[in-house]
């Protein structure tokens, strides 16, 4: 039942309709007393718009609008609300006009009053642009997307804890993404939409009372509506960091502003808000196949790098590499690009910037080493070959493998010394050993997958260790990785020993002499290299005491095997040079000349059956090294005597020196026979010119012989595993400890299997005596328990008389010697237990 109206005056009634009749009505066509009757903020409104729409807003009047805006400003919301409502009845009636008018009204009205009542207005303000949004017609949307762009630049004084933007996201979004037909409009669209997801992150990124914009919701929006615009856009790759030095009409472009927009999110991201960033870079990247092609990729990241402060710089590498690990079993080329992206990633960040977690950045690109080997050998992602699994292309894997690699030494690159040698530790112990780590191999894996992982494995310590340099060797290469290392150098494969010496090379190499010992030749005057030498320091001097008889025998078999080829006696004569101008002292010099001595032996050794070209090898490293210890030493003597067998060589037996050795077709004898007389180094005649120059001639005199067994020179190695068990019988045979024990007897399978079943029985047997101790306590008689635990007792009396008495000590005092018949005192002989000590001495 309605209410009764109030009773109200006829006149007082009359004037109200005509009021509210007048509120609905343009004031221009209001005149005499009635226009008085509307409030005033609603004329000085009305009088902003000209009776023609395109001569603009009157100007004189919307000062005057604006004055009374900030002398009243609790009537703001009022101003607001009727504008509001002017513009959408214009909108409605197609008055483009002085809908443009309203809005650049509104636009000056906010950027002149800063009140406390200025949320009100803003809330008439949002709707208004609202409206035009919702517009079919592109210039409102833009007009809209321009005043919105105003507002977000405008510092509110006082919070606002009621405003929402979700739909201005939303809508800015999708202008983002417009498919409009003409093309000059739907550029104009975009980067209106641009321009506002742009002007949503300045007002909002720092509100602590605004809805996180950082939230999923919201962020799965706007990036992909950056990216879409920064993909679509077809310019050269930006050279710098920042896009400041682009030219005007550049940064017209929608993919100018859109990777200046995106630079612009990046670097208002916090700490927690890192992730939320990134995903949506990686779930589009996912979506749209861009990781396969790379260059979209890399480039996205690297604008994600540049744009992120420096200390979050890990945290987009640990999504990068969660996001390796969630797509390993996916196409080797989307593996690659996401590993060409952490390659880009590395190269950008600030050393250091891994983050705490360094080993498990290493041991998830392991891990994607190791699964892209198996899936290369077995063929599909599950090791079966049943029809329907996708079959993998090897040539793929292989590329993927070598990113991987470059990947893992630009991750060691950017950081310092003592974490790189924790990786280099940690990569170590990663390679497969059969027999040794049988946990490290993969599932059914065989002898094929555990070289090609041993392979990849080096191939990634090589990286690792290029360029490093430690100025304390001892430390920096400890023993838990110098042994399994020199180890693996022993192992039959040529292409494992190689990349071994690689490693040792990076390792030694301190000053970049590497690449001057790469030619083996006769240089007269080793001036012309401008080797670096330094004064070998004490830290060296204990490194090579205690690791240089390791490093002389993994060089000597190294030039023992018959699979050597010219690489490789161009590593091992490089490390000899390493260890002569980084290492050397004068015992490590001596040891050096009787290595290279040996050497000569062992080319003249009848007994190894080494071939012809690798005898003439090794005869051409001995001669090249002599010549180059001997200008080192600067001894005369050694130096002519070295220069003078060198001379005979060149016009005798030229096949001996490294120039007619080491070159593409070398012409060779078919067999080495009475290499003699004077194209040998002398021993004796090197220890007499080097004893006269203060070097230890007994040391010098004492030929060369590696700590090897019978088994080094019969056996063939075919494994890392084989190789590493006999370096520790030899180790332990050689040990000082141990140099009295008789050889250990050889392992085999039955003896393994005679312990196993000896050690069962022994079990056995100690399971039955303590079965029997427990029945005789359990059922003999107390009398002969006790007569038992008697003699026990007795027996261990008599073993403590026995020590008492040999534990013999004199008197402590005079008064417990005595004179012999010579007048010579002599001690009486006392037991300890009955010695007398005065009272002060006991308590």
């Amino acid at each position: 039942m309605p209410l009764p109206a109030p009773d109200v005056p006829a006149s007082q009634r009359l004037a109200l309709d005509c009021r509210t009749l007048l509120d609905h009505r343009i004031g221009k066509g209001v005149c005499g007393c009635c226009g008085a009757l509307r409030p005033r903020y609603k004329r000085l409104v009305d009088n902003i718009f000209p009776e023609d729409p395109e001569d603009g807003l009157v100007k004189a009047n919307m000062e005057k609008l604006t004055f009374y805006a900030l002398s009243a400003p609790e009537k703001l919301d009022r101003i607001g609300a009727y504008l509001s409502e002017r513009l959408s009845r214009d909108v409605a009636r197609h008055r483009y006009g002085y809908v443009c008018i309203a809005m650049e009204a509104l636009d000056q009205l906010l950027m002149a009053c800063h009140c406390q009542s200025i949320n009100l207005f803003v809330e008439s303000f949002l709707k208004m642009v609202r409206k035009l949004l919702e517009s079919d017609k592109p210039s409102l949307q833009i007009l809209g997307t321009n005043s919105f762009v105003k507002f977000a630049n405008i510092e509110e004084d006082t919070p606002s804890y009621h405003r929402s933007y979700d739909f201005f996201v939303s809508r800015f979004s999708e202008m983002c993404h417009s498919s409009f037909e003409d093309p000059d409009i739907r550029t104009k669209i975009r980067m209106a939409g641009i321009k506002g997801l742009q002007g949503v992150v300045r007002k909002t990124v720092n509100d602590e009372l605004q809805a996180n914009i950082w939230d999923p919701q919201h962020m799965d929006k706007i990036v992909p509506s950056l990216l879409f615009n920064l993909q679509s856009g077809v310019r050269t790759e930006s050279r710098s960091p920042s896009p400041l030095q682009a030219s005007e009409k550049e940064k017209e472009s929608p993919v100018e502003l859109t990777e200046r927009c995106f630079r612009e999110l990046l670097g208002r991201a916090a700490y927690g808000n890192i992730k939320n960033a990134v995903t949506p870079v990686l779930m589009h990247l996912d979506n749209h196949s861009l990781w396969e092609g790379k260059t979209f990729a890399v480039r996205c990241f690297k604008i994600i790098m540049y744009s992120i402060q420096s200390q979050h710089s890990h945290l987009v590498i640990q999504q990068l590499l969660g996001h390796l690990d969630a797509n390993s079993k996916t196409s080797a080329t989307v593996r690659a690009g996401i590993v060409e992206v952490l390659l880009e990633a590395a190269a950008i960040a600030a050393s250091g910037s891994v983050g705490p977690t360094v080993l498990e950045v290493f041991n998830t690109l392991l891990r994607q080493l190791r699964l892209s080997v198996d899936y290369e050998l077995t063929g599909s992602y599950d090791g079966s070959t049943n029809i329907g699994t996708k079959i993998i292309k090897a040539h793929e894997e292989r590329q993927l493998q070598e990113a991987v690699i470059r990947t893992i030494g630009s991750f060691a690159n950017t950081l310092p010394t003592y974490q790189r040698s924790e990786v280099m530790l940690f990569i170590m112990g990663k390679i497969p050993v059969p027999g040794i780590h049988p946990a490290l191999t993969s599932i059914g894996s065989g002898p094929e997958v555990t070289r090609m992982i041993q392979v990849m494995l080096l191939k990634s310590l090589v990286q690792v260790t290029a360029g490093f340099q430690t100025t304390n060797m001892l430390t920096a290469l400890p023993s838990s990785f110098l042994e399994p290392l020199l180890s693996f150098s022993l192992t039959e494969d040529p292409e494992l020993r190689l990349l071994i010496l690689q490693i040792l090379l990076s390792l030694i190499d301190r000053h970049d002499n590497t690449a001057k010992f790469s030619d083996i030749s006769i240089i007269s005057d080793i001036s012309v290299l401008k080797l670096k030498v330094d004064k070998c320091s004490r830290q060296d001097n204990l490194f090579m005491k205690k690791h240089g008889q390791q490093l002389y025998r993994h060089i000597y078999l190294g030039c023992k095997e018959p699979s050597s080829g010219g690489q490789h006696y161009e590593s091992l004569f490089a490390l000899l040079g390493l260890l002569s101008v980084e290492l050397a002292n004068e015992e490590v010099v001596v040891d050096l000349i009787r290595l290279a001595l040996a050497l000569q032996d062992l080319a003249l050794s009848t007994d190894e059956a080494l071939p012809v070209y690798n005898r003439c090898a090794v005869h051409a490293i001995a001669a090249a090294y002599l010549n180059l210890i001997c200008q080192l030493t600067t001894v005369p003597a050694f130096c002519q005597h070295i220069h003078e067998v060198i001379e005979v060589r060149q016009k005798e037996r030229s096949y001996l020196l490294p120039e007619d050795v080491f070159i593409d077709n070398p012409k060779l004898p078919s067999s080495l026979e009475k290499v003699e007389g004077d194209v040998l180094f002398l021993q004796s005649k090197i220890t007499e010119v080097l004893g006269g120059s203060g070097y230890n001639t007994d040391r010098l005199a004492t030929p060369y012989v590696p700590q090897y067994t019978d088994e080094d020179r019969l056996s063939k190695r075919k494994s890392i595993g084989e190789t590493i068990s006999l370096q520790v019988e030899v180790e332990s045979r050689n040990s000082p400890e141990k140099e009295e024990r008789t050889p250990a007897e050889e392992i085999t399978f039955e003896t393994l299997k005679n312990a196993i079943v000896d050690s069962v029985g022994m079990e056995e047997q100690e399971r039955e005596r303590r079965r029997q101790v427990v029945e005789k306590f359990q059922k003999a008689p107390f009398e002969e328990i006790a007569a038992h635990c008697g003699a026990r007792a007795t027996l261990l009396q008599s073993k403590l008389n026995q020590i008492f008495e040999i534990t013999i000590r004199p008197p402590p005092s005079p008064s417990g010697t005595i004179s012999s018949g010579y007048g010579q005192s002599q001690s009486r002989s006392v037991p300890l237990y009955e010695m007398k000590f005065p009272d002060l001495c006991v308590y």
